[in-house]
């Protein structure tokens, strides 16, 4: 067991990679012009895509375009509370058109392509343009743009810090960056999808915000170290709770 922790950890790269360049979404009116993104999906890859959050996450009907795409054109899908499911899952469409460049050693362990979740509490004010409000898009923005600023590749464990300056998101919210995980979907962990017959597949992490103790402890030691910090209740639907515990304070 510690052999497999000790390999697996060598493919969890500390990637602590400060960004600041999250783009808006805002309803385009039909006189303004879509910039052409870069990297995008097929027709029949995104219908693809849509169909597989609603199979793994639920319906939805609502979703964010983005006005100005210069890359990736990255669209969120917004799944609305259910009873059995009472809060907002918020899934990339988009980010996933970039193949990241990841090294050729773990081409064979990591997937090269990928989208982000954020789970949030059925009454947060999602269509509020304040950044105590707006910043988890802000981050899934900021994440899905990562790989393409900055060339690197993204993997379960990584954190990223979310502001140049590695202050709070936003006043009153104490996190100042994330982790992705494994998502949770309608299977316990969300499997790479297969996007057609030439090999492309997808992931989807979940992003979980941390506060800059958890950052610097799990730099400082591992990612399995500071899940060992994080208690299993907290893991069970990781909806996003700005008043959680600091599990490292």
């Amino acid at each position: 067991m510690l052999i497999k922790r000790i390999l697996f950890a060598i493919v969890i790269l500390t990637a602590n990679v400060s960004l600041n360049y999250a783009q808006t979404t805002e309803p385009m009116n039909e006189d303004e012009k879509e910039v052409a993104p870069q990297y995008c999906y097929t027709v029949k890859e995104m219908e693809k895509i849509s169909s597989f959050i609603k199979e793994q996450y639920g319906d939805f009907e609502i979703v964010a375009h983005e006005k100005e795409s210069p890359d990736i054109h990255c669209d969120i899908a917004i799944v609305p509370p259910t009873e059995e499911q009472p809060y907002y899952k918020l899934v990339t469409m988009g980010a996933g058109a970039y193949k990241m460049n990841v090294p050729k050693d773990l081409q064979s362990r990591v997937c090269d392509r990928a989208e982000y979740v954020v789970f949030l509490p059925k009454d947060w004010k999602l269509e509020s343009d304040k950044e105590e409000d707006y910043w988890p898009i802000r981050m899934l923005k900021t994440v899905a743009r990562m790989p393409v600023e900055s060339d690197e590749w993204l993997f379960y464990g990584h954190t990223l810090s979310l502001k140049s300056d590695e202050s709070p998101v936003a006043e009153g919210v104490g996190f100042n960056s994330c982790i992705l995980l494994v998502s949770k979907g309608k299977d316990q962990c969300v499997k790479q999808f297969k996007l057609g017959n030439r090999g492309k597949k997808v992931a989807f992490y979940q992003l979980y915000p941390l506060y800059p103790e958890e950052l610097e402890y799990k730099l400082e030691n591992s990612f399995y170290d500071l899940m060992d910090k994080v208690p299993e209740e907290e893991m069970k639907n990781q909806v996003i709770n700005i008043h959680r515990k600091n599990f490292c304070k």
